[in-house]
């Protein structure tokens, strides 16, 4: 199987990730940071100062056999503001911008055509960044897999659980089974 990577931010990491783990034929997810000022891997207290130029993003491995890219993008621009410069709700920051980074130069002309076609549905224009890929770092351990780790801690219970919730009734074609 050859698999395909993309890296996104889309606000707090642990949303992006709640929701991309139940999506069939997303093979890992990894929260992590990635496009700071300097090539050093920073800590989560670094990246919350909002000075490192870091965002806090998603690390999608999947299988391009079974979903595309672009249906991964319609269901990240639907599950975050992608209209909402450096701020996801009560998220406010450089860290928490909306971004889609490739890995592959050739991702880029499909992550621009398909948010081109999704603009279609907002009336605020689309602030996601779309850059290469650079300075990933994997997040530390007690942030991978955090929803399903701490399902009933405040923020999970009422920010991350809503958008696995939209997953579920919007995109139920695209669950794991």
């Amino acid at each position: 199987m050859k698999t395909s990577t993309i890296t996104l931010g889309g606000g707090c990491f642990w949303c992006t990730e709640a929701v991309f783990v139940r999506v069939r034929g997303v093979i890992d997810v990894e929260s992590g940071y990635c496009n700071g000022l300097q090539a050093r891997q920073p800590s989560y207290e670094d990246v919350c100062r909002g000075d490192t130029g870091y965002n806090e993003v998603v690390r999608l491995q999947y299988d391009p056999q079974v979903i595309s890219l672009p249906d991964l993008l319609t269901i990240f621009c639907s599950i975050h503001d992608p209209t909402s410069l450096n701020r996801q709700g009560n998220d406010v920051g450089t860290q928490y911008r909306s971004g889609v980074y490739v890995s592959e130069p050739s991702d880029e002309a499909v992550v621009m055509q398909t948010l081109s076609e999704l603009q279609a549905s907002f009336s605020q224009p689309l602030v996601t960044e779309v850059q290469a890929l650079q300075h990933y770092w994997p997040a530390e351990d007690y942030h991978q897999d955090y929803f399903l780790n701490n399902p009933n801690q405040g923020y999970c219970a009422f920010v991350v659980a809503p958008k696995v919730g939209k997953l579920e009734k919007h995109y139920s074609q695209w669950l794991n089974t």
